[in-house]
């Protein structure tokens, strides 16, 4: 009986938490007539969670006749994580607050290596986040290593890392010099973590994330579907050209070598932006490897839609300029759709920049938002 007592004590403050952090501005009134809560029971949570520095009050209401009541809001700033997206070239670093917003970032040329020279750099850019942004010490929460390849359950171990040839890569090499807790995540189940997270949707999507690597996550009921052998989602090895290009997987005609975002960055010098100027030029060449692409990416959300019959959210560096070609798209889209005349189904990610990074460091932002 006890546990049971000690059990809804706490899923009663998790849901306060959690509906203040959704809606900012409630009064204690909001609060228990929201969750069916008795009046005591907000109160004691009220001010159990203001001494733990997580929520405060953030004003009054208007003036009604009697006295006002004071509103809440969480207190942004109590936790932080990290977050770290590694490719081949390149890293993106991202801090996040308890709201899942970025309050600082960097992006930087660095190639991946596995040295000690690149995890001492690694060790640098997290402590220079850190002190440019000014971030209290004692709540930072912890770093996360979003990385192109396939991780263990414990996330310390890379089992299947060809696209930068690791495989077998520790998360103690990648965090040697950074002193908080870390973990690696694949870069997609990241990114799909992020976006799920900024939603606040319950229900089930599917995440395709269209990177330097094409990747995948599937949430259902509010949770990422890891799989039995922890590669579900992984649409980048979903066929789309039976002995079609050659995958860096060794197979033959992988969505990843026609939906990667080097496909349309590498013939203009490995730049997406340059690619997407052109593009908006009229580029004869810009044009026809963007139709090709457009025709690929149709196909593929099709394929997801007959499996799952939910929403495709579209992220990824790709997703960062497709929001004026979605019309065309779903035209593509539609005409493959054997139930409906639409392709409805399809969205662009929310986190138009940096999802990986930011999904990394959320890691650890839900995983404290769900211990309290």
């Amino acid at each position: 009986k006890q546990s049971a007592n000690l059990r809804i004590q706490k899923d009663n403050r998790t849901s306060i938490y959690q509906l203040v952090r959704k809606e900012d501005g409630l009064t204690k009134q909001d609060i228990l007539h929201r969750l069916n809560l008795s009046l005591p029971t907000v109160v004691r949570n009220i001010k159990m969670l203001q001494r733990e520095g997580l929520i405060g009050e953030n004003g009054f209401t208007s003036h009604t006749g009697g006295r006002r009541a004071a509103t809440y809001s969480i207190v942004e700033d109590a936790r932080t994580a990290v977050g770290i997206d590694i490719s081949r070239n390149g890293i993106i670093a991202a801090a996040v607050d308890l709201t899942g917003r970025i309050i600082a970032e960097k992006r930087e040329t660095f190639p991946f290596e596995l040295s000690d020279r690149y995890y001492r750099h690694l060790g640098a850019l997290v402590r220079g986040i850190v002190k440019g942004a000014s971030i209290d010490e004692k709540n930072m929460l912890g770093v996360g290593f979003g990385v192109p390849g396939l991780v263990t359950a414990d996330n310390q171990t890379v089992f299947y890392g060809e696209i930068l040839k690791f495989t077998g890569a520790a998360c103690g090499d990648f965090s040697r010099y950074v002193p908080y807790p870390s973990v690696l995540l694949n870069d997609a189940s990241a990114a799909g973590l992020a976006e799920f997270r900024i939603r606040g949707e319950s229900g089930t999507a599917f995440y395709i994330s269209l990177s330097n690597s094409v990747g995948g996550a599937v949430m259902i009921n509010n949770r990422i579907l890891q799989g039995a052998r922890l590669h579900s989602g992984e649409i980048g090895h979903l066929t789309l050209h039976p002995g079609g290009k050659t995958c860096y997987c060794g197979q033959k005609g992988c969505a990843d070598p026609y939906l990667a975002a080097t496909v349309l960055s590498a013939p203009y010098g490995g730049s997406l932006e340059e690619f997407f100027r052109q593009l908006e030029k009229d580029d004869k060449g810009a044009r026809k490897i963007w139709s090709a692409y457009l025709d690929d990416l149709a196909l593929a959300a099709n394929n997801l839609q007959v499996l799952f019959d939910c929403r495709i959210i579209i992220g990824g560096y790709v997703a960062e300029y497709l929001e004026k070609y979605m019309g065309e798209l779903k035209k593509r889209a539609a005409r493959l759709n054997t139930f409906e005349k639409d392709a409805d189904y399809l969205e662009i990610s929310r986190y138009k920049t940096n999802s990986i990074a930011a999904g990394a460091a959320l890691y650890f932002i839900s995983r404290f938002i769900d211990s309290i």
